[in-house]
């Protein structure tokens, strides 16, 4: 399976505005949202949220954060957006009580993020910038996804009306990139589904992406071992000689700047990060320990391999700090930069 093009003919130049859902409304989407609007600079890209109104109006008054607030519709929001924090309302009803998540909120988060495609889909948002979900209050409400990624795959292929689309999880930040072949599954399920067709999929779509993108002509990967020591010449286990060793092989054939399998416990100190842009990583806490580690306020997560440009902050919901007005915007307003920065540099 190969990634889809790069370039789309609904892709917007960046003056188009983002599009930021609300994310679990008890979380601290809403607090960032609009911590993130008050930070906002000249160069600041104009984005509108996805939300209820009275809601974030509600979430503004209790954390004393004076945002004027202007409901708009998508083609208002550029226009707006100096002024107020432009939000284009969502018809699903919102409690958003903070720190108590409530299943009967789930319509109106996946409202938030399937509108949110569709906008970019039909050219009126150039992105979409998601705000953290929890995942076992959406299961409870039916949801039937492992999360955020899976699902945007399936809403690409609904909107572009693609083929099956293979989407990648990138964890980016100006100090490390990770790339984790299997995503949001138990270590023993990863392990058991880790195989050199998945790893060379996974490396494609990153080293497609990292072209068209983020705008480097020849993407250098880190492919991570799975064993300690990448397997010690298959002393301490062989998926890294019989399922890692053929997939760079692989990669290296179809002209792909693949090394490995390198040892994960040597691959992300300073001198050794800037020996590569990305590290393909076998599974979830590979990569995203050290992403997290190095760069926990200002990590983005970003969706490769769709036809659209995704961001995210690289943090939960933090239900246990909602409603306290100690959140860090740090994430959002990263993630926000970057999904800008990938679409100026998609339009060129």
């Amino acid at each position: 399976m190969s990634a889809p093009a790069p370039h789309d003919a609904r892709a917007k130049p960046s003056s188009t505005p983002l599009a930021v859902t609300q994310g679990d409304p008890s979380g601290i989407g809403p607090e960032i949202a609009l911590k993130a609007w008050l930070a906002r600079e000249a160069s600041t890209p104009p984005w509108f949220l996805l939300a209820d109104p009275d809601h974030i109006a509600r979430i503004a008054t209790a954390l004393g954060l004076t945002v004027p607030l202007a409901p708009v519709a998508p083609g208002e929001a550029s226009a707006a957006f100096a002024k107020a924090l432009p939000i284009v309302s969502l018809h699903s009803p919102v409690i958003g009580t903070p720190g108590q998540p409530d299943p009967c909120d789930a319509p109106a988060t996946l409202e938030s993020i399937e509108r949110g495609v569709m906008l970019v889909s039909g050219g009126e948002a150039s992105a979409l910038v998601t705000n953290p979900i929890a995942k076992d209050v959406l299961y409870k409400a039916g949801f039937h996804h492992p999360g955020h990624t899976e699902w945007l795959g399936e809403l690409a292929e609904r909107e572009w009306k693609t083929g099956p689309l293979r989407p990648v999880m990138l964890i980016w930040s100006e100090l490390l990139a990770v790339v984790p072949v299997t995503i949001h599954l138990s270590l023993s399920r990863a392990i058991a589904e880790l195989t050199t067709q998945a790893i060379v999929e996974t490396a494609r779509i990153t080293a497609q992406d990292y072209r068209n993108r983020f705008g480097i002509p020849s993407p250098r990967l880190a492919i991570a071992g799975l064993n300690p020591h990448a397997g010690e010449n298959g002393s301490m286990g062989l998926e890294d000689i019989e399922i890692i060793a053929p997939a760079v092989a692989q990669l290296q054939a179809e002209g792909v700047d693949a090394r490995g399998p390198l040892p994960p416990d040597t691959m992300f100190h300073a001198a050794a990060r800037a020996r590569y842009d990305v590290a393909i990583c076998m599974y979830h806490d590979q990569g995203l320990i050290p992403a997290k580690t190095l760069a926990f306020d200002s990590g983005v997560n970003t969706t490769l391999g769709l036809p659209f440009i995704r961001t995210s902050p690289d943090h939960g919901t933090a239900f246990d700090i909602a409603g306290k007005g100690v959140a860090n915007a740090s994430s959002l307003i990263a993630a926000i930069a970057l999904a800008d920065r990938l679409v100026a540099s998609q339009a060129k």
